[in-house]
């Protein structure tokens, strides 16, 4: 019998252990994908820009800037480009069915953010036939199933126009899609002189510029002066990378990576102890074998290999399972909870298994390589 033949049996001389084990392996891998997957997604903040800055106003996300500022900011030489956004979060339908809106002046979104949610020129075009056309986000679509075309109305829940209402009618002229899978797309892009005409307060302000710094300029530095141009006015800015803004986001209602780091590392840890505790019994118990094993002339190495292989096989088998359920679950969840299984994902999980597969195996499989062949013949 083969090398690897052997140890496959070995693994597999009691199914129901080996299968709770494999269960078991599975479920920390699983746990590990959907979390790896949601911090690769849109909803976290591993597919945010580094080098895109947003300038809010230094008193918080929710309050103002006036308009007058782009001018300002656009006259510092390190700025390539700047857009500028307005916010509307409403719902349509249901109170639930939350729908964030970005009001835009389309050429500037696409001089700036362009290429990272693949706004093209036609997108363009289209959104600047009639005040009322929006682009949505291909997430976003899928998820209400909406089509090209359609109208909707969008209820805000703080934002009021001139006529006393808070509903907000759009016409849907086309789709974004993102650069990349781990773009948000899961929003409405509307046109800010619509949305700026009508509106009861607040007229001529945003909630944000979006500001591309030249090639050959730290993103970094040119926060700091863009502040500093401001420091002494009425309303001061915080100018941070669009990464930046996001962690803080999430950080507004827990340490995302924390728990996610402590939730994994819970999994993977109950995983050693269990994995081990099994194994170590699984050796003693194959005590006579092992002394065989050497009297047939088996060398240590050998028999330390024969135990990692078990150990392996049954973190491989696990472990992609795991992983195969985690990429189900990111297809069947949809762009709702933005997962996003990337290749990345995969090659970190790969190292893993690995890793623990050997730290798992190595006391039992240190264990029957010393073990003595006169005392292990006598375990019978």
């Amino acid at each position: 019998m083969r090398f690897l033949g052997l140890a496959r049996k070995n693994a597999w001389r009691k199914p129901l252990r080996t299968v709770l084990l494999i269960f078991c392996i599975s479920v920390a891998f699983l746990i590990y994908g959907l979390t790896a997957s949601f911090t690769n997604g849109s909803q976290g903040s591993a597919g945010a820009s580094e080098n895109i800055l947003g300038v809010m106003n230094a008193a918080g996300r929710n309050q103002s800037l006036p308009m007058a500022y782009m001018w300002r900011i656009a006259s510092v030489p390190a700025v390539s480009s700047v857009a500028y956004v307005a916010r509307l979060r409403g719902f349509v339908g249901t109170e639930k069915n939350v729908i964030a809106v970005s009001a835009v002046e389309p050429q500037l979104l696409a001089e700036v953010n362009g290429k990272q949610l693949a706004v093209t020129p036609d997108l363009v075009k289209a959104l600047s036939v009639s005040r009322d056309r929006v682009l949505v986000g291909r997430a976003l679509m899928e998820a209400q199933g909406w089509t090209v075309g359609q109208r909707l109305t969008l209820t805000s829940f703080q934002t009021a126009a001139k006529d006393g209402t808070r509903d907000w009618r759009f016409e849907i002229a086309g789709v974004f899609d993102g650069e990349t899978e781990s773009a948000d797309t899961y929003f409405i892009i509307a046109r800010y002189d619509y949305i700026n005409a009508l509106r009861e307060r607040n007229a001529d302000t945003v909630d944000v510029f979006i500001v591309r710094p030249r090639a050959d300029i730290s993103s970094s530095e040119l926060a700091v002066r863009i502040d500093a141009l401001f420091a002494n006015s009425a309303v001061p800015t915080r100018t941070q990378s669009e990464k930046q803004f996001l962690e803080a986001f999430l950080r507004q209602y827990a340490d995302i990576g924390l728990i996610i780091n402590l939730v994994v590392g819970a999994a993977f840890a109950t995983l050693l102890m269990i994995v081990i505790n099994t194994m170590v019994f699984a050796v003693r118990e194959r005590r006579f074998e092992i002394g065989v094993l050497k009297t047939l002339g088996f060398s240590r190495r050998r028999i330390l290999g024969l135990v990692l292989s078990e150990t392996m096989l049954i973190f491989v088998i696990g472990g992609f399972v795991g992983l195969f359920l985690a990429k189900l679950a990111s297809i069947a969840a949809g762009p709702v909870l933005g997962l996003v299984f990337t290749a990345a994902v995969l090659a970190k999980a790969v190292c893993l298994i690995v890793l623990l597969g050997v730290a798992t195996g190595l006391l039992p499989a240190i264990n029957a390589m010393r073990a003595p062949v006169t005392k292990a013949l006598r375990a019978r």
